[in-house]
């Protein structure tokens, strides 16, 4: 690809080059110099748009976190209160588990990475929360939605790191006190 003077897509692809270089070779393998080549720009409109890697990594965070409480809207929206929460919650976890890995392992490498860059960590927390918002407005109570995302997120990392088999039945056990509002 040329280079172009004009290129208002450029900071974008950046960010999708990000994204795409740690889904290939893990938050270890991103580095200024990785995303300029992943994302066919000269080394210095990385650091010209992002100066440190923190702050490209934020802005990766971002993007994944938006499209993830983007689909977890949509399941909200979805949710049926003659159903009972926790069948509900058991669906979601095993569409989930049954979703794209590759995303998935994304998102939680991203997610975890907060835990060691205090410059994203508020970035991981805001997503939490606004799923938090989106379900507690939908149920009625922050408290149960705040608990249904801690369970939903735990569930699904220990199935990624595990890969052990769903079980329908134990999730709508553990989770048959909640109750949609």
């Amino acid at each position: 690809m040329g280079r172009r003077r004009y290129d208002p897509e450029r900071r974008q692809r950046i960010i999708d080059a990000a994204i795409a270089v740690v889904g290939e070779r893990g938050i270890a393998g991103l580095s200024h110099r990785s995303v300029a080549a992943a994302a066919d720009v000269p080394l210095g409109s990385t650091t010209y748009h992002f100066a440190s890697l923190d702050d490209l990594l934020v802005a990766a965070l971002r993007q994944v976190n938006g499209e993830c409480v983007a689909d977890f809207a949509r399941w909200v929206e979805r949710m049926d209160p003659a159903v009972p929460l926790a069948d509900q919650v058991a669906a979601l976890v095993e569409e989930t588990l049954a979703g794209d890995r590759a995303r998935m392992e994304l998102e939680y490498e991203l997610y975890l990475t907060a835990l060691r860059h205090a410059a994203v960590r508020p970035i991981a927390a805001e997503c939490l929360d606004e799923m938090v918002r989106v379900l507690g407005a939908k149920i009625g109570d922050l408290a149960t939605a705040r608990a249904v995302v801690a369970f939903v997120d735990g569930l699904v990392l220990q199935h990624l790191l595990t890969g052990q088999p769903f079980d329908r039945g134990a999730v709508r056990t553990a989770a048959a006190g909640w109750s949609v509002g």
